[in-house]
This record gives C-alpha cells, sequence and structure tokens, in this order.
C-alpha cells in the first residue's frame, strides 16, 4: 500500500499504531490505559487505535486483569499469527530450519539432512526444508512471509554469487537469491552463518548495546563478523570478516586461497589444528570441541586447590595450561591484528570449539591479546543459547517484517 503522506492524519495514526504495537511486543499483555500512559495518547485515541489494530488482525483479547483499583480491564496482546518467517542453517550436512511468529515464539522446527553431492537441485532442497518447517507450524510455504538463510559463505552483492562455500555444492549458481525467492515463492535472504551469530549476540547477548564489536567463531573452521556503529560490515564482495583465510605467523603462506579451511589462521586455529594441538598435550576426544573441553575442566579443576601453582608445574594441571596457553597465544595473535586495524570495544567468542575451552581459555585469550595490543577490547563468550545462526535468521527475518506490519495499518 501506498505510505501515508507526511503531516497527515494517516500518517500520525501510523505513527501511535506502531508505538502501541512496539509496546505490546516489549511489555506482553497490556490494558488500554497502559497502552495510552505508555504512548502517551488519550484513552479515547487508544481505544480507537486498539480497535484498528484488532480489526486488522494485529492485536487480539487476551483476558482481563483483576486485582487493580476500580474497574476491570480487557488485555490485548500482539497477534503473533499475525506473520510468520523461517530461518535456516545450512551446512554441508544438512538444513536446519524454524518458524516463528510476528511475536517471535518458535513453533515449528524441521532439520534436513544433506549428503553431499555434486548435482543438487538447491531450489528444491531448500523447499523440502522450509516445507517441513512450516508443516511443523502448522502452516504451508504459502504463509511464511520471508525467510533469512544463513550459510558458511558469503553473497557477493556485484555477481549475486556465493563465494568462500566452495565445500557447499549446489549453491554457486547464477542470482542464488532471486533464484531461490523465485523457486520458493517467499522472499528469501541469504546471510553468512557468523554475520547472523553476531545479530543475535547484538539483539540479546554480550553485545547488546555495543555500537563497535567483533565476533570470533571457531568450528569445523574460523570466520569472524564485524559490526560498526551498530550494523554489520559486510565489505565489497560481502566477504568481510573471512580471516580464516588470512595470512598468520606460523602458518604456511598458501596462494591457492580457494581451497576450504587450509593455510593461514585456519591451519593454526580450525577445529583440525585444535584437535592435532590437543593431542599433543595428550588431550583426545571425538573432535576439537570434546578435547579441549577436557583441557579446560582439568585447568578448571586445579583452581580451587590450595597449591594450585604447585600441581600446575607437575601433573595435572601443567598439560591443560601448556595446552590452552598455546592455543590462547594463537587466537590472541589472530585478534591482535583485527584489533589493530578495527579497534572495537568488544570481542565475542564463539562457535563450539570456543565455547569448549570455557572461562579457561577466554581468560587466557583476553590476556594475550591485551600483551600484544594499545587497545584492549574486552573479551567476552557468547551467551545466546541454542543456535546462534537461526537465532540472527529469525531476528533479521522479524525485524524486516515487523518494519512492514507495523508500519502498514492506517488506512
Amino acid at each position: 500500500m501506498p505510505s501515508p503522506v507526511p503531516g497527515t492524519p494517516s500518517l500520525l495514526r501510523s505513527i501511535n499504531d506502531r508505538a502501541a504495537l512496539e509496546a505490546l511486543l516489549a511489555r506482553g499483555p497490556l490494558t488500554r490505559p497502559q497502552i495510552s500512559e505508555l504512548t502517551g495518547l488519550s484513552k479515547p485515541t487508544a481505544s480507537q487505535l486498539l480497535a484498528r489494530l484488532e480489526q486488522a488482525g494485529l492485536v487480539v483479547r487476551d483476558g482481563i486483569r483483576e486485582g487493580l483499583p476500580g474497574r476491570t480491564a480487557g488485555l490485548y496482546r500482539l497477534n503473533g499469527g499475525a506473520a510468520h518467517v523461517a530461518g535456516a542453517d545450512v551446512t554441508p550436512a544438512r538444513i536446519r530450519a524454524t518458524v516463528a511468529d510476528l511475536a517471535g515464539a518458535v513453533v515449528g522446527e524441521h532439520t534436513l539432512r544433506t549428503p553431499g553431492r555434486t548435482r543438487v537441485d538447491v531450489v528444491a532442497r531448500m523447499g523440502e526444508a522450509l516445507d517441513g518447517a512450516a508443516a511443523a507450524a502448522g502452516l504451508t510455504r504459502a504463509g511464511l512471509d520471508r525467510a533469512v538463510i544463513g550459510i558458511q559463505g558469503a553473497v557477493d552483492p556485484g555477481t549475486g554469487r556465493l563465494g568462500y562455500a566452495a565445500h557447499i555444492p549446489g549453491w554457486h549458481i547464477p542470482d542464488l537469491t532471486g533464484t531461490l525467492s523465485a523457486g520458493l515463492g517467499v522472499r528469501v535472504a541469504i546471510e553468512n552463518d557468523v554475520n547472523l551469530a553476531a545479530l543475535a549476540e547484538l539483539a540479546g547477548g554480550r553485545a547488546a548495546g555495543a555500537g563497535d564489536f567483533v565476533l570470533l567463531w571457531v568450528a569445523d573452521g574460523v570466520g569472524m563478523a564485524v559490526v560498526l556503529n551498530g550494523a554489520l560490515h559486510r565489505g565489497a564482495t560481502g566477504g568481510a570478516g573471512e580471516i580464516g583465510y588470512m595470512p598468520a605467523v606460523g602458518a604456511p603462506l598458501m596462494r591457492d586461497v580457494r581451497r576450504t579451511h587450509t593455510g593461514g589462521v585456519h591451519s593454526l586455529t580450525g577445529a583440525v589444528a585444535v584437535l592435532r594441538l590437543m593431542r599433543e598435550h595428550g588431550f583426545r576426544g571425538r573432535d576439537a570441541a570434546a578435547a579441549l573441553g577436557g583441557a579446560a575442566r582439568e585447568v578448571g579443576a586445579a583452581r580451587p586447590a590450595t597449591r594450585t601453582a604447585d600441581r600446575a608445574a607437575s601433573g595435572a594441571g601443567a598439560r591443560a595450561e601448556r595446552a590452552l596457553t598455546e592455543l590462547a597465544a594463537r587466537l590472541g595473535a589472530t585478534l591482535a591484528t583485527v584489533v589493530a586495524v578495527l579497534d572495537p570495544a568488544l570481542v565475542v567468542l564463539t562457535g563450539n570449539v570456543l565455547h569448549a575451552g570455557g572461562e579457561p581459555l577466554r581468560a587466557r585469550v583476553e590476556q594475550h591479546l591485551h600483551s600484544l595490543t594499545i587497545p584492549r577490547p574486552k573479551v567476552r563468550l557468547s551467551s545466546v543459547q541454542g543456535n546462534p545462526v537461526l537465532a540472527g535468521a529469525l531476528q533479521q527475518a522479524l525485524q524486516e517484517t515487523r518494519e512492514e506490519v507495523f508500519t502498514s495499518t492506517a488506512p
């Protein structure tokens, strides 16, 4: 519908409607007097507003509030069913899709296993994942307002092609975003998975309220998200933060950087390198996270002892201390290069490998980083629960959908 003309009653109604909807989103069910107080509107205007939003299907009645002075008051809440969005996390092994309603409640989830093949119909595969999540929510794909897809790569805005993702077959087609949108019948946005984790951190994690921060992700590979002035910085080709390919002291200088998870920072701090380092110090595990977790627990167990220094110098804590110190030195040197260029206020550590290292690793990374740089940003572990890529995908999809819905109520 056309945008309201500035200065008209339509514009004022749109502004008031949005204020009321945002209050309901932030605070949950409210009475008419509460909405009047929060928005600064008169009670008659608030009543008209609620009637209009109820007719539009954006708010619903939610019982009554009793026990307060005066008459009982009817409650109103945001109608989550007014719109639905999807988020997806794509890896070589699977697509995990989630559906949320307008209020942000997750109402459907589905995981589609994706064994590697050279010829993949990416539209059909993505459609199957979205259909599964929509069905779990009691919807069809047609009921989705939009979908945000997180993937281990980045779409070049100049070419429309996916880069940094040679390990994910089928996704390297012209105009990837447009092809998916047309084929799925759903508006689609594609975002780097680590960038989405940063959005989740910005919305409700350690970076809430932060203007400039970087998020370091270590799992199978290494990635980084860069947030400047509260917004993602993607770079000219979408590859800002792809530090896994960055040359690093002590790593082989790789000329063919198209090879996935090889050379540079990857070869020092990626999952394969971490597992190798842990095994060199005697720690075993099915993967890097398990082995590193064992070292972190051993260091943590040594701390409460009355003679911590003696234990660390001989036996139990010594090998764990050496393992964590070596890894922290590698991570600190990597971050020092970034801090020297960007000077962020905060560094957030995430990914299953860094989470496995926990507080013992975090503290040592911060110590090594601060010994190498003049700026001394805080280093914190991510506090986002569950899958941060899906959380960020839903956050982006909901933000865009609410922007449309909350500003299109006035006739």
